[in-house]
């Protein structure tokens, strides 16, 4: 499956879905060890390791955050070669002054909002889908 690439048909199916959870952004070092099984995604840069981890088990760990999000995952398929989904994403949420991080996975792409800003981001994204509309 290598998933959806038409903008307009990522934008009307993106269906958000909302997590429950806390999420935070901690840096560690390369050598750090962890449980993968408890990191919800990671990336190496040279100044140290990201990690993504729900808050309560940054806080378990001792870890330092200074940003709390919540984390949208849009269940529509997207593919790695589609253009233009994080920069809709992004302009709809900068209009809104929302920060967004955007993470992109294999199957979906996940947006991470400010915990605070979760049901104003909800819909905007939500919006977007019902404003976006399929030709036939």
């Amino acid at each position: 499956m290598s998933g959806e690439t038409n903008l307009v048909a990522l934008l009307s199916k993106m269906k958000p879905f909302l997590h429950e959870e806390s999420y935070v952004f901690v840096s560690v070092p390369e050598s750090f060890q962890i449980d993968l099984a408890i990191v919800h995604g990671t990336f190496k840069e040279k100044e140290g390791t990201t990690l993504i981890l729900k808050k309560e088990n940054a806080d378990n760990l001792n870890l330092n955050y200074d940003y709390v999000a919540s984390c949208i995952t849009l269940m529509v398929h997207s593919s790695l070669q589609s253009v233009g989904l994080t920069a809709a994403i992004s302009n709809a949420m900068a209009e809104e002054q929302i920060s967004c991080n955007v993470v992109a996975a294999y199957y979906h792409d996940h947006i991470f909002v400010d915990k605070l800003d979760a049901k104003k981001a909800m819909n905007v994204l939500l919006k977007m889908t019902h404003t976006t509309k399929l030709k036939k």
